[in-house]
């Protein structure tokens, strides 16, 4: 049965958020990629079937096995094979090789049809035998076509992190591999073209190119340029929006915290007239659901530490609030029973954390 994490996993997949997923998996490093969901499909199933090869590469990197069969025993390299066969272009290199790479093996894992990956790449084998220089043109534009689909995408995707509070993003959203070059004649032929082309245009430079092409290549320069600094533009904003809400936070919940303590430890025991009992809940504490140091950073907000007397003034303020025998005397008489340690354990807690800070500016 698949989870509500592995559902919302397998939805990023289906979209293709790149960035989401990442930021996903790292904040659940445990949780499995390789879970069956319809049609017993993997979101590797899925991503192969997308063609989105940075889905591909991401699930890989965070242990996806490529050898798990669907309902139709194929695996997710017979799909991936089989787009490669459909669109051509780039898609053996994007999805098939790392697949490869990965599970050697599930090359010739059999289907139900008694087809293997190795298979179905053989026939494409057949299609590249003459590839034509119009075909090799139109990769080329589709290509970059595809280039500018991705950094608008890109770019979407980061306004959406940018409102998350504790959301980071990466410029770097994997590492490709290094292709390996072995896939039998098909792949000896395609290294010796594309070496030949690189050959050719380091040559010949700008000078062999139309002006038309030269003004082209300009233009997307540019605007991958302009592109790239509205990113660092918008990550600078983002950036400073976080910290002054992080500043905002602490200020709210120190002002909380000194009108809590006026509430609770200015009352005594006689003036408790309606008799209730002080609760977890009821104490003043500086950050109520954080740890002893993130109340320690709460009561310490907004000091000048450089004013050495001062600082260690107010510190023996807070020392005299939260010493556990003071604390008692206020407020011991009215602590309800059923939380009276876990209350007296926190005072004690941050007791000791507020003598360890004073004992260091001495």
């Amino acid at each position: 049965m698949v989870s509500r994490k592995q559902e919302k996993l397998l939805r990023y997949v289906e979209d293709g958020n790149v960035l989401k997923l990442k930021s996903y998996l790292r904040k659940h490093r445990r949780l499995s990629v390789t879970f069956a969901g319809r049609r017993g499909r993997t979101p590797l199933h899925v991503a192969c079937v997308r063609r989105d090869d940075a889905v591909t590469r991401l699930l890989l990197k965070h242990g996806a096995d490529p050898s798990i069969q669907d309902q139709k025993g194929n695996t997710p390299l017979h799909l991936a094979a089989r787009e490669a066969v459909k669109k051509g272009g780039t898609v053996y290199e994007d999805l098939v090789v790392p697949l490869q790479k990965c599970c050697p093996a599930a090359m010739d894992v059999l289907n139900e049809d008694g087809i293997t990956p190795r298979d179905v790449l053989r026939s494409m084998k057949k299609q590249q035998q003459h590839p034509g220089a119009s075909s090799e043109e139109g990769n080329v534009a589709g290509k970059d076509h595809a280039d500018r689909e991705w950094y608008h995408k890109l770019f979407g995707e980061c306004e959406d992190e940018f409102y998350q509070k504790c959301g980071r993003y990466e410029e770097d959203f994997f590492v490709p591999d290094p292709e390996p070059q072995t896939y039998n004649d098909w792949a000896d032929r395609l290294a010796k073209e594309y070496a030949s082309k690189r050959a050719r245009a380091a040559g010949s430079g700008c000078r062999g190119k139309a002006p038309r092409v030269a003004e082209e290549e300009k233009r997307k320069e540019k605007e991958r340029r302009e592109f790239q600094e509205q990113l660092e533009a918008e990550h600078r904003r983002y950036l400073e929006r976080a910290v002054r809400k992080e500043e905002e936070l602490t200020h709210s919940r120190k002002s909380r915290y000194e009108r809590g303590c006026a509430d609770v430890f200015g009352r005594t025991s006689a003036e408790a007239v309606d008799g209730s009992r002080l609760t977890y809940r009821d104490i003043p504490w500086p950050a109520p659901k954080g740890t002893v140091e993130e109340m320690v950073a709460v009561i310490l907000h907004g000091v000048d530490r450089s004013d050495r007397v001062s600082y260690r003034r107010y510190l023996r303020q807070q020392q005299a609030v939260w010493h556990p025998d003071r604390f008692a005397q206020r407020c011991g008489e009215r602590l309800a029973e059923t939380d009276r340690h876990r209350i007296l354990d926190m005072v004690t807690a941050l007791s000791q954390a507020l003598n360890k800070l004073s004992e260091s500016v001495r």
